[in-house]
């Protein structure tokens, strides 16, 4: 019984943490509308990521009394260099919605359902099962649903789908790695860490493009908004939720993010999304089930 109270648990932190993270998009969108850059996004949201994680470390400590296991040099260097990859996601997915609509920007963000199969063939050098096989075939087509590109109607910049395509490899990344890199140590650490790799891509992208003066006034008006949506409440949901899930079934959870995103799109940035797009939403959902759920019989 306790088991079953801690995979529900873990659903529970996995789906709350995804929902979370699929109203990210559509908060960038509005930040965007009032004028601020990537740069100032980004920077501001990355700040106080990294201030809410070192709270939340100081907290642990003091509770813990300073008993837990603390990262070791090569620890920090390893996720601060997975941290990197984490960075990039968050400046190639926005790139890629200041192009195109956030409902497109999270299909896109979704092809790491595929790309993952590609690096673990690659990483392990063995052929796929045939399920995951099926699951790939399946999100292709989802995709070509979902992004709506068989309607002449909707033109879609080649800017934002290349973004959206380098936000999904390198999100990619980023889901392997924080799976394998420095384990034992609390996932507060280990966000921290990662955060501060990331926040080095993120601040000599914004030393790099930021022409104009950096506007402060994204530090009150979005910033706060931006770090918990984005850099705090998600990654410590899912590192908490998913040990106690599972990669498979936290997968299938996770998969949340997608309808949320484009709900919140739908609602509050009026994006238009079709029948036709919301099937190839429910069949990349369905793709993530198949290739999560063990259809073997139990011996």
């Amino acid at each position: 019984m306790t088991s079953q109270n801690n995979v529900l648990k873990g659903v529970f932190l996995v789906a709350l943490g995804a929902t979370t993270y699929g109203m990210l998009a559509t908060f960038v969108k509005m930040a965007y509308s009032e004028g601020y850059t990537t740069a100032e996004v980004t920077t501001s949201q990355f700040i106080y990521g990294i201030l809410g994680i070192l709270i939340i470390n100081l907290f642990q400590r003091i509770k813990n009394k300073n008993t837990a296991v603390k990262a070791s040099p090569k620890n920090i260097f390893n996720l601060m260099l997975a941290g990197t990859s984490l960075g990039m996601t968050s400046l190639f997915y926005y790139l890629a919605v200041k192009y195109i609509p956030v409902s497109i920007g999270i299909v896109l963000l979704m092809q790491t359902v595929w790309m993952g199969v590609l690096l673990e063939m690659i990483l392990e050098k063995k052929l796929p099962s045939k399920q995951k096989v099926i699951a790939v075939f399946i999100v292709l087509f989802g995709t070509v649903l979902a992004t709506n590109i068989i309607n002449n109607d909707i033109e879609l910049d080649w800017r934002g789908l290349v973004w959206g395509m380098l936000a999904a490899a390198s999100f990619t990344t980023t889901m392997f790695t924080a799976n394998r890199v420095a384990t034992e140590i609390s996932s507060a650490q280990r966000s921290l860490y990662m955060l501060l790799g990331g926040a080095i891509i993120v601040f000599s992208f914004a030393f790099a493009t930021q022409v104009t003066a950096f506007n402060l006034d994204i530090f009150l008006k979005w910033g706060i908004v931006l770090s918990l949506f984005g850099t705090i409440i998600p990654p410590l949901l899912m590192t908490a939720g998913f040990p106690l899930t599972g990669i498979g079934l936290g997968s299938i959870v996770s998969a949340l993010e997608l309808p949320v995103s484009v709900m919140m799109a739908y609602v509050l940035l009026n994006e238009k999304v079709i029948f036709s797009q919301w099937v190839g939403i429910i069949l990349i959902i369905l793709a993530i089930i198949i290739m999560n759920v063990n259809f073997k019989p139990k011996r």
